[in-house]
């Protein structure tokens, strides 16, 4: 999903005291009502503009896609919500791809409601002792499906069925259901003949409110694909023709070259990523990234100081790659000293324009020196943290660009720089919360800070500017990248890489319980993993990095919670519940880096608990049982194993699909410039340097496209629409 939060009109109501003239705003988007983003805060405007681009996954299922627009003021201990704009997942298709201007809504407990109801009821007619006949309306609530979570946890939920009549009105309640957000119930009862489908739940008195006051409006661009995936023998042709494009020479003749160059003009080279990550799983991208750097290389009519600067087929695939297998590279790299940034909050402003008043000048420079250079020195000395494929990129980037420059001794060097610093360390210090390495935005000053040295880490990669002594100190950093994989060096330094408040489950419990689980503060270095009554507080546990064995998800049937994960070591698994499904994600990722290392990890895993004397996962007796499902071994084979190939096929395939007449511009193109024997006008749009070649390939995408074409309308597609109560 790809999210646009634009601007906001007229926050809070449009007259009285609460205008938000005077107070901060921001704007979070949830799933539901779990929030997985939000924008950094805007000072004091009732038309902020956000400006900023959301692009995630969906790592589950829900109902409501929901932006919450609140004010902030240091007087207040809580965020104060103006009001909300929520769309259910079916009317996505509505607005994506457009801009939209969406009214805020209020925001009370009351429309905070979420979830389908099944019912079943039938209305008997009894005969009474004295002979009459009265009515008996029997109603059964069979399940409930997606109530709310409620700070991230199942709630506790019960019904109430109330009957109002003329002359008077009655409520039953169900019993309570603890923990679920899908309570079902115990007994079928009577089968009825009048059976009601699934409602949608609404606001408790719907429709009997005043209208409210204007709140404001927000404008926003949503973009959401739902992947309609066919069985996997049915991608077999294309995923077989995708993945033989390393080995089409020229490259520029391959199915993925072609992908790229056919939807330059409608998506940029958005097409790529699900090439990239099709070509990672198989490990076949090595050879794809060096083929298409090469033919850019070859292509290049600029100097050898300003190679790989532009938006081009290959930097977007090795920036692709980056973003993949990168991200705990950066957590381990950058986070401790972003962390160090973010609570010092240090005044590091030099533009004397921008100095407030009793700032010094000179105590913000040594203020930004000391920050720049805790930064470099992380990225120099972290050679051992970095991803065997992107050390593998590196160093094939360093030949090529010493084969095509052999006069420009230097250029081996930023062919690495221009991808190591001003594309991956530089744009990470400047928006740390779009690569999880913050929960949310700086604010302005701290945003300035990061501005300023994310500035200084670019000039590593603009060699023209560099003294000798800066020359020297890039030449390190690229040379460790390009060159050393992870367990080469050893860093005995301790940072703090990650932590947050969790709920951690008491060991020695029952199953189900509230005292089981309770607030602790989680915090992980390099060298251990320690969680803590508070922040600050001492140390309640501390397990050595070196001692953990895996770090895997939880299933939500071990314990009815969701978000939850176990850190597995010698000892029993520490059981940990996150605040959400992407912090979920992201302590998985940490820990994982850090102790990807470590001698004795395991193959195997319990993917449930061991409670009541067997696993729940496999029902084995023995606690010391190896696991029943294989581990996660390594970060990349983390994100292998999560790539879901067939998805990524049929991506190709959307891909593809949309832009046909560009395919079939290009095959023109082929046949004109075999004809023609030369460049033709119309061949300017595309990369043909083999004309034959590439009209093959085209000629096979088509017979390909046309035969997935025909398993998508022999599915088709059937749509449960549910009714609305």
């Amino acid at each position: 999903m790809l999210l646009s939060a634009g601007e906001a009109k007229n926050l809070g109501p449009s007259s009285g005291p609460n205008r938000l003239r005077d107070l901060c705003t921001f704007c979070t988007i949830s799933l539901d009502q779990e929030e997985v983003y939000r924008t950094k805060v805007y000072e004091k405007s009732v038309s902020p503009f956000y400006g900023e681009d959301f692009y995630f996954e969906i790592p589950r299922p829900f109902q409501c896609l929901s932006f919450y627009v609140y004010a902030k003021s240091m007087f207040q201990i809580r965020d104060l919500p103006v009001g909300k704009v929520a769309i259910r997942k079916e009317d996505l298709y509505k607005y994506c791809g457009k801009e939209n201007w969406f009214q805020l809504q209020p925001v009370d407990p009351h429309s905070e409601v979420q979830g389908k109801v099944h019912l079943e009821m039938k209305l008997n007619e009894l005969i009474t002792e004295n002979g009459s006949i009265c009515q008996q309306l029997v109603v059964q609530i069979i399940a409930c499906q997606g109530l709310p979570l409620i700070s991230g946890q199942n709630c506790d939920p019960y019904a109430t069925v109330t009957l109002v009549g003329p002359a008077r009105s009655d409520q039953k309640k169900t019993k309570v259901k603890k923990k679920t957000s899908d309570p079902h119930s115990l007994k079928r009862g009577n089968c009825f003949c009048l059976v009601f489908p699934r409602y949608l739940l609404q606001p408790k008195g719907n429709g009997t409110k005043s209208k409210p006051d204007d709140l404001g409006s927000l404008r926003l661009k949503v973009t959401y694909t739902e992947d309609n995936v066919l069985p996997s023998a049915c991608y077999t042709a294309l995923r077989n023709l995708m993945l033989k494009s390393p080995d089409v020479k020229p490259i520029s003749a391959s199915a993925a070259h072609v992908l790229g160059d056919i939807c330059r003009e409608s998506v940029g080279y958005e097409a790529l990523l699900p090439v990239v990550r099709l070509l990672l799983h198989h490990n076949r991208l090595l050879l794809f990234l060096t083929s298409v750097a090469a033919l850019e290389l070859e292509n290049t009519q600029f100097k050898a100081n300003t190679i790989f600067r532009g938006n081009s087929l290959a930097t977007r695939c090795i920036d692709d790659m980056m973003k993949i297998v990168g991200r705990s590279y950066l957590t381990v790299t950058l986070k401790p000293v972003l962390n160090e940034i973010f609570e010092s909050n240090k005044t590091c402003e030099i533009d004397p324009v921008k100095l407030k008043e009793g700032d010094n000048v000179e105590v913000n420079k040594e203020n930004l020196q000391g920050y720049v250079q805790k930064v470099f020195t992380s990225i120099t000395q972290s050679s051992s943290s970095c991803p065997p494929l992107m050390c593998d990129v590196f160093r094939s980037l360093r030949q090529l660009a010493s084969k095509h420059f052999p006069a420009d001794p230097h250029v081996q060097y930023s062919a690495v720089s221009s991808f190591i610093f001003l594309r991956f360390f530089a744009v990470a210090v400047l928006s740390p919360h779009t690569f999880q390495l913050r929960s949310h935005h700086p604010d302005p000053e701290i945003s300035r800070t990061l501005t300023l040295i994310s500035k200084t880490i670019q000039s590593l990669g603009s060699w023209g500017s560099l003294s000798k002594n800066k020359l020297v100190l890039a030449q390190i950093t690229t040379v460790q990248c390009g060159t050393l994989h992870p367990g080469s060096l050893t860093v005995r330094c301790v940072h703090m890489i990650f932590n947050r408040e969790v709920h951690k489950r008491a060991q020695g419990r029952k199953r189900i319980g509230k005292k089981n689980f309770k607030k602790r503060w989680l915090r992980v270095t390099n060298q251990e993993l320690s969680y803590h009554k508070q922040k600050g507080k001492e140390a309640l546990c501390v397990i050595p990095v070196k001692n953990i064995l895996s770090v895997e998800k939880l299933e939500e049937s071990a314990f009815n919670r969701k978000n939850m994960f176990q850190v597995i070591q010698s000892e029993k698994p520490l059981y940990v519940q996150a605040g959400n499904c992407v912090e979920t994600n992201s302590w998985i990722e940490v820990l994982s880096q850090v102790s990807r290392c470590n001698p004795g990890r395991l193959s195997t895993f319990h993917p449930s608990a061991y409670v009541g004397g067997s696993w729940l996962c496999c029902k084995e007796p023995n606690e010391s049982t190896p696991g029943c499902k294989p581990c996660t071994a390594t970060v990349l084979a983390n994100i292998q194993l999560d790539i879901d190939c067939d998805r990524e096929t049929e991506r190709i395939f959307s891909f593809f699909s949309s832009n046909r007449s560009r395919l079939q511009k290009m095959e023109d193109a082929c046949a004109g410039m075999s004809v023609y024997l030369g460049q033709q006008e119309e061949c300017s749009a595309f990369t043909i340097q083999d004309p034959k070649e590439t009209f093959r390939t085209i000629k096979e995408l088509g017979e390909v496209l046309d035969d997935l074409q025909a398993h998508h309308d022999s599915k088709g597609a059937l749509t449960d629409e549910p009714g609305t109560m």
